[in-house]
């Protein structure tokens, strides 16, 4: 039986999912102080850009974005840094609440048609810079996610020298 060839979304999706497992699998066995124990100058944890992974990039492009949902549109405040995490909040609910906005960002993406323009756009937050399908931002949040993976895997590789994949 011959195999069906991927949709386009399906073949995104893949790409976003690889660099999701990539965000994960490099904090995998990483312990609760490392996990917020900043090494790079600028300060940010591996758990803080978790949560910024989590809000900022998931929920924000997809749910407020691209779907429009007025409940997460409200729930917009500038002030709040999501790189930041209480040091009262588990390690857990931080990795929980990035897969939970994963999966509902999926729900999002796999209704919604990659041609399709954004719901709702912050034009007030980005000027005259717009994404305007589905497609690019979907694209932008592949970029954003691959680029913080790296940046994840500076900073495991300085906490303790673990790395995620070298070819060599």
């Amino acid at each position: 039986m011959p195999r069906t060839a991927p949709t386009e979304t399906e073949v995104l999706l893949d790409a976003l999912n690889d660099q999701r497992r990539h965000v994960l699998g490099i904090l995998e066995r990483l312990g609760e102080k490392d996990l917020r124990r900043p090494v790079l100058p600028s300060g940010w944890s591996c758990l803080g850009l978790v949560r910024h992974l989590a809000l900022d990039v998931e929920r924000f492009w997809f749910r407020a974005v691209i779907a429009g949902d007025p409940a997460f549109i409200d729930a917009l405040d500038p002030s709040d840094d999501a790189w930041q995490v209480d040091p009262d909040v588990p390690a857990e609910e931080i990795l929980a609440l990035y897969r939970r906005e994963i999966e509902a960002a999926d729900a999002v993406l796999t209704a919604t048609p990659l041609d399709a323009p954004p719901a709702w756009w912050p034009g007030d937050l980005f000027g005259d810079w717009r994404l305007h399908t589905t497609r690019e931002v979907v694209m932008h949040v592949i970029t954003e996610t691959a680029c913080h993976a790296g940046h994840l895997d500076a900073a495991r590789e300085l906490i303790d020298g673990r790395t995620w994949l070298v070819l060599t």
